[in-house]
């Protein structure tokens, strides 16, 4: 019988020989999950034999890892600003920068009573605005009927659904004019499509493409959101958005033409151009 530290080498060796980054986390964190034990009670019972049964229950999880399927998407779920968000293949695995853009949006947003998240995917954004301003009334929208039912999951989940509501929609087209947003926030696609072919199999292979990829290199779906944003926001509203590295200098001019008072843009975590925020 093989010891649980035993299995970790080899899945360690057999995820490195598939290229698949950082493996020796990848195999801990995919036979924790297996076993029901966290990472440090995975470690305190590394000498532990494993009975056949519990090898059943690892190896169609390595299989899968193996194929280049998203660890998250095996494991079910993932931390976002500390919710545990349920993912799969209808909505995008959540990412640093979008945690990074919504702690923008907190900073910026003063207290606001209305938010509109725009392509929510499995409401990351939305829920852990909900949760920031909980006298906030969110509305989130998708193109996805798949998309939204993954997030209103979620917001059951994070117990939040009472104060978010679900909206199929592209864009702007079925949200109302009655009253508008205090603060507007999306992660919509801005990669080419030439960019997404080069993602790693894990991206390409598995996430909706819908989700990543737009026309007109890549800022289609930004002009958009850019373009039809000033209707939507209230008098000193802020409008906050994810982009591509290389997009700032038109989406700046976008924003500028369709009327915004002040737009500027920002870093991520690695110093690269990725945020554009602009002010009614």
């Amino acid at each position: 019988m093989l010891t649980i530290l035993e299995i970790i080498k080899k899945t360690t060796d057999f995820f490195a020989a598939k290229g698949i980054d950082s493996p020796r986390l990848n195999a801990e964190l995919l036979i924790g999950h297996a076993l029901g034990l966290k990472r440090m009670a995975l470690y305190l019972q590394f000498e532990r034999p494993l009975a056949e049964t519990e090898l059943e229950k690892i190896r169609p999880l390595v299989r899968r890892r193996s194929q280049r399927e998203p660890l998250q998407y095996i494991m079910g779920e993932t931390d976002f600003r500390g919710l545990m968000i349920k993912v799969d293949r209808r909505a995008l695995i959540p990412r640093p920068e979008t945690e990074l853009l919504v702690e923008h949006a907190i900073a910026e947003a003063k207290e606001p009573a209305t938010i509109l998240d725009l392509g929510t995917g499995s409401g990351v954004i939305a829920l852990s605005l909900a949760v920031a301003f909980p006298a906030a009334q969110v509305v989130a929208i998708d193109l996805s009927a798949d998309a939204l039912a993954l997030a209103r999951e979620n917001a059951a989940k994070c117990a939040v659904a009472e104060r978010v509501t679900f909206l199929q929609s592209h864009w702007f087209d079925a949200v109302p004019l009655d009253r508008p947003f205090d603060l507007i926030v999306s992660n919509p696609p801005y990669l080419t499509a030439e960019e997404t072919a080069a993602t790693t199999p894990e991206v390409r292979g598995y996430e909706p493409a819908r989700a990543l990829t737009a026309a007109e290199g890549g800022v289609a779906d930004l002009r958009t959101i850019l373009q039809q944003a000033p209707r939507f926001l209230a008098e000193k509203g802020v409008l906050l958005v994810e982009t591509g590295i290389a997009q700032h200098g038109e989406l700046k001019a976008i924003a500028t033409n369709a009327g915004f008072s002040r737009c500027e843009g920002r870093q991520d975590l690695t110093g690269r151009d990725r945020y554009v925020l602009a002010w009614r």
